[in-house]
């Protein structure tokens, strides 16, 4: 049974790759990915999904630009923040902008699974 519909947006193809594996290997089902938060935007008008996992720092437009955007088009939308180590300013400022939750690079499988399971329930 597939558990939700997911968007992966990074700018780097490796951690799509890492993140849609976990994901999927969780039963949830990868419909879309981007790699910038301009397609982001795009994606998410046009695939509607149940939850985005967004990277804070791509290019064309940041993370928390994209977030805003993603809230505007649907203020229900449930989205996750992706960051590394150090950006705790940035991650703060996505909760307050609307993000639901964050997970920190490297992805441990346990706190992905757990995160995504939290936002959509």
């Amino acid at each position: 049974m597939i558990k939700g519909k997911i968007m992966i947006v990074d700018d780097t193809e490796f951690m799509r790759r890492v993140l849609k594996n976990i994901l999927i290997a969780s039963g949830y089902d990868v419909v879309a990915e981007g790699s910038n938060g301009a397609e982001a935007v795009q994606l998410y008008k046009l695939v509607r999904p149940d939850l985005v996992t967004l990277d804070i720092t791509m290019p064309v437009l940041d993370g928390l630009a994209a977030l805003s955007e993603i809230k505007r088009i649907d203020s229900q939308a449930k989205v996750i923040m992706c960051s590394a180590m150090g950006q705790k300013n940035m991650v703060v400022e996505a909760i307050m902008a609307g993000a639901k939750d964050f997970i920190v690079k490297p992805f441990n499988e346990e706190r992905v699974a757990e995160t995504i399971h939290k936002a959509l329930v």
